[in-house]
């Protein structure tokens, strides 16, 4: 048989074999090498925003224990969406990470009909902590119990209301898990903000609302509120007094703001342990754990599966609240 029939086949093959061990060996060297430059934290809210915040704090962090600086990139706008769009577009080399959560992984997918990203593609990392929320009423309505307004709700249809910062937010869905969960009939009032929201709840425009357990101590020590229950499994390390809806006959309301890292897609899976290694030992160290509770952040932690567990029970709880609720913006 001619060399040149040969060749073609048999060389093919062999340069496809080299070319795959090349790939493979420039790969697992670019992991090794990483971080060689400085990392960029894109946050899709804000400066000044929780968000960043807690971006900044991670930061600061991870500079420290990966030797490179890590910067944070505010790209707000869009409920999330400019900057989740911004990292998804990165190459998946490990130095563009988001900070991520309900809005741009799970809410949006099911708000608007199309997406310039999509959510699953990102690798997820670590989640990095949660901020309770504690539902909050106007004092001078007849009740003062979380049972006291599910009974006053019952026998008074339409009457009460509740605030959120926005169609779609966080304090939208628990407002709308709290309405299907406890079987009531109550109306949503969206703000453009807490800014607005909160004068609005203490005014008596409205009757109820979910805010951040930061935001929301204050103005209950005052008198000026009255809190019902924490939105969280457990209760929040900064109220411990104030009970959980979930343990007020509500069994899996567990709903809240949370922020989780992740990586542009094809980021190498070696970058991204090392990433959620550093994470862990990071929200494990007293100093910084104690930083987030005096923000009212609490400190969650967990492994790359813990994280897309949590996401995909996420996914479908929130497309029920969101179908039940005929949430639309576009």
């Amino acid at each position: 048989m001619p060399l040149q029939t040969l060749r073609t086949p048999l060389a093919t093959a062999l340069l496809s074999a080299l070319a795959l061990v090349a790939s493979a060996q420039a790969s697992a060297q670019g992991a090794g090498a990483w971080p060689s430059k400085p990392i960029r934290i894109v946050v899709p809210f804000q400066a000044g925003s929780a968000t960043d915040l807690l971006s900044r704090q991670v930061g600061a962090g991870l500079s420290n224990s990966l030797g490179q600086p890590v910067l944070v990139e505010n790209k707000p706008g869009a409920a999330a969406m400019i900057g989740s769009d911004t990292a998804a577009r990165a190459p998946g080399d490990g130095y563009t990470l988001l900070m991520s959560g309900p809005a741009s992984m799970v809410t949006n997918r099911f708000l608007y009909k199309k997406l310039s990203y999509n959510p699953d593609a990102f690798e997820k990392v670590a989640i990095v902590a949660v901020t309770p929320n504690v539902l909050l009423a106007n004092p001078s309505l007849p009740f003062s119990t979380l049972a006291e307004m599910v009974a006053y709700a019952k026998a008074n249809p339409g009457k009460l209301t509740y605030a959120s910062f926005g169609a779609g937010t966080t304090s939208h869905m628990a407002g709308e898990f709290l309405r299907q969960a406890a079987g009531i009939d109550i109306v949503h009032v969206p703000y453009k903000g807490a800014a607005e929201a909160i004068p609005a709840l203490i005014s008596g425009q409205v009757s109820l609302y979910f805010d951040t357990i930061m935001t929301a101590l204050p103005q209950v020590k005052a008198g000026k509120l009255r809190a019902l229950g924490v939105s969280t499994a457990s209760r929040a390390a900064m109220a411990p007094d104030i009970p959980t809806i979930a343990e007020q006959g509500y069994p899996g309301f567990d709903i809240a703001p949370w922020y989780g890292i992740v990586a542009s897609h094809g980021t190498p899976p070696a970058v991204v342990s090392r990433l959620n290694t550093e994470i862990n030992k990071l929200l494990n160290t007293p100093e910084f754990r104690e930083r987030l509770v005096a923000t009212g952040a609490e400190a969650r932690g967990g492994s790359v599966a813990d994280f897309e567990a949590f996401v995909k029970t996420e996914v479908p709880r929130t497309e029920k609240l969101v179908r039940q609720a005929a949430i639309a913006l576009q």
